[in-house]
């Protein structure tokens, strides 16, 4: 197990607030209101023991330095975390109306964008204390707000995805004939633990006919002899996302399972080879699907062609039909073509890739070719 990535700084977390009240001003925003889940801790390091229907806000705005009010007796638990020294903290007490307070943070006309992950119990209540202000979702508004990492946030996603990549390696010398699919996720599980994670989010295995649905959850199906098995899985190492798919084999696979697999790999690998800067998402997704299609798969490669992974193994960029925003050096996504035939098997093949300056770099490094297994 690699060592641990260095922590992010207090500089660390002032620079994305600054940033992040910049890119809310150039958008026609009064300025940024995020409540706990992964925009709070990426922006300043907290994430509370647990989210409760007391409300935790930060406010960031051109005319103040950040700012952000906590439950009282939350306050150590604030102070303590990595952006503390960039903020200025204020706390109201159970008994008070919390929304009264944050109503002294924000102008009476303002309009904010606002975390994703916000409580309605926590819109509606600002809602009611300045009904004159208006809300925005941060993805619609912001969306590349985390969508850029710099070289901390990558060097974190390559450890994970090499972590990942371990597993992988491990799993393939573990039996798979005659076991549940639920067993051999729950192998996963522990290696991706032994590797590292402190969160396991998704152990896809499906076999067979299972393979065929891109998101089955494992199952009590006992794999077979000549079962295609569909592996998809990852969690956070560090606070920061690994994600890969591999599609493996029990036993010689046919003809037409080899052929399958060739395409979904060279689709993968056309896509890839078409990252760089200035590209639209979309394009990436056009790459892939036009070699699926052209191989007469077109109508089962069912869903995009990748997401954006950060401190949530979901979020923007999006490599999809209709996304045009141009690739920009530190966006990381995955690249997952698959192709799915009902009631038979599927296949998908899946890297975490980072753009750099003059193309792209994969961050897991397993092989993509079809791996045989027992």
């Amino acid at each position: 197990m690699s060592e641990a990535p260095a922590a992010f700084t207090e500089q660390d977390h002032a620079d994305r607030m600054a940033r992040a009240t910049r890119d809310a001003i150039a958008a026609g925003l009064a300025g940024l209101l995020v409540t706990p889940g992964p925009d709070l801790t990426w922006l300043c390091g907290y994430r509370p023991t647990a989210v409760t229907e007391r409300l935790t806000l930060l406010v960031l705005t051109p005319e103040s330095e950040p700012r952000m009010l906590v439950p009282a007796l939350e306050r150590p638990d604030a102070e303590a975390c990595p952006g503390a020294g960039a903020l200025r903290l204020s706390d109201w007490r159970d008994g008070q109306d919390p929304y009264a307070a944050a109503a002294g943070l924000l102008r009476p006309h303002g309009r904010y964008g606002i975390s994703d992950a916000t409580w309605a119990l926590h819109l509606l209540g600002l809602q009611e204390a300045l009904p004159l202000t208006t809300y925005r979702a941060l993805t619609t508004v912001l969306p590349m707000l985390r969508a850029v990492k710099d070289d901390h946030e990558v060097a974190r996603l390559a450890a994970a995805g090499a972590a990942a990549d371990a597993a992988y390696e491990e799993i393939l010398s573990v039996r798979f004939s005659g076991r549940r699919e639920r067993d051999v996720a729950d192998d996963l599980a522990r290696l991706l633990r032994g590797h590292g994670h402190s969160q396991v989010d998704f152990t896809v295995v499906g076999s067979g006919p299972n393979g065929a649905d891109p998101h089955h959850e494992a199952g009590g199906r006992v794999i077979r002899r000549g079962d295609m098995v569909v592996l998809d899985f990852g969690g956070l190492l560090g606070g920061y996302g690994s994600d890969t798919t591999r599609t493996v084999h029990v036993g010689p696979a046919t003809d037409e399972e080899r052929r399958v697999h060739d395409i979904v790999r060279t689709a993968q690998q056309a896509a890839f080879e078409a990252v760089r800067p200035g590209v639209p998402c979309q394009e990436i997704d056009r790459i892939a699907r036009t070699v699926i299609e052209g191989a007469g798969y077109g109508e089962y490669f069912e869903h995009r062609t990748g997401h954006g992974i950060g401190v949530t193994t979901h979020e923007p960029p999006y490599l999809v039909e209709g996304e045009e925003l141009p690739l920009v050096p530190g966006m990381c996504f995955s690249i997952e073509p698959g192709i799915y035939l009902p009631g038979r098997f599927g296949v998908r093949i899946e890297d975490i890739v980072t753009c750099t300056e003059d193309g792209g770099r994969r961050l897991n490094n397993t092989s993509r070719e079809m791996a045989f297994v027992e």
